[in-house]
């Protein structure tokens, strides 16, 4: 089965990824939360204007908060409404979830990060990763890796 057809089999569909979440880090553990989001959040969301690349999660009095995702506002937003592109956006999680992310965070060290946001039965969510840094040697390592794959392939498609 392919990517689109699994979006499409659990009713949703990609708004954002953060390619870049699993450059930087090692991911190791992915959780689901809503979005506490305004009107004209939701109109830019399925416009597709959203962008997590410089997203990140952080953990504040037991709550989880998305901060530095850009929103960009459609012009045919409300004239009394004010929107803030980058506000800090409250995360929806179950309590055990929380625990569990707050016993990484604070005890183990661990980061969270936005890897994507996407559509599931008509409501926003995002995939929150549990991970750890890369150091440079990993991403260096990574990317020769990558490089090996696609080298392979080709090696194997001409013969």
């Amino acid at each position: 089965m392919t990517k689109k057809e699994e979006d499409k089999k659990a009713g949703g569909s990609t708004i954002a990824l953060n390619k870049r979440a699993r450059f930087d880090y090692f991911i190791e553990e992915r959780f689901e939360a809503g979005l506490a989001l305004e009107g004209w959040e939701v109109k830019s969301l399925r416009a597709g204007k959203v962008q997590i690349t410089e997203a990140y999660v952080i953990i504040k009095d037991s709550e989880a908060f998305l901060i530095g995702a850009h929103v960009t506002p459609l012009n045919t937003a409300s004239t009394h409404v004010h929107p803030d592109p980058t506000r800090t956006r409250k995360l929806l999680l179950n309590r055990a979830e929380l625990v569990k992310l707050i016993g990484a965070v604070e005890r183990k060290g661990y980061t969270l990060v936005p890897t994507a946001m996407y559509w599931s039965k008509g409501r926003a969510k995002l995939e929150i990763g549990l991970a750890k840094g890369k150091k440079a040697h990993d991403k260096r390592a990574a990317e020769k890796e990558r490089d090996w794959e696609r080298q392979k392939g080709r090696l194997t498609r001409t013969h």
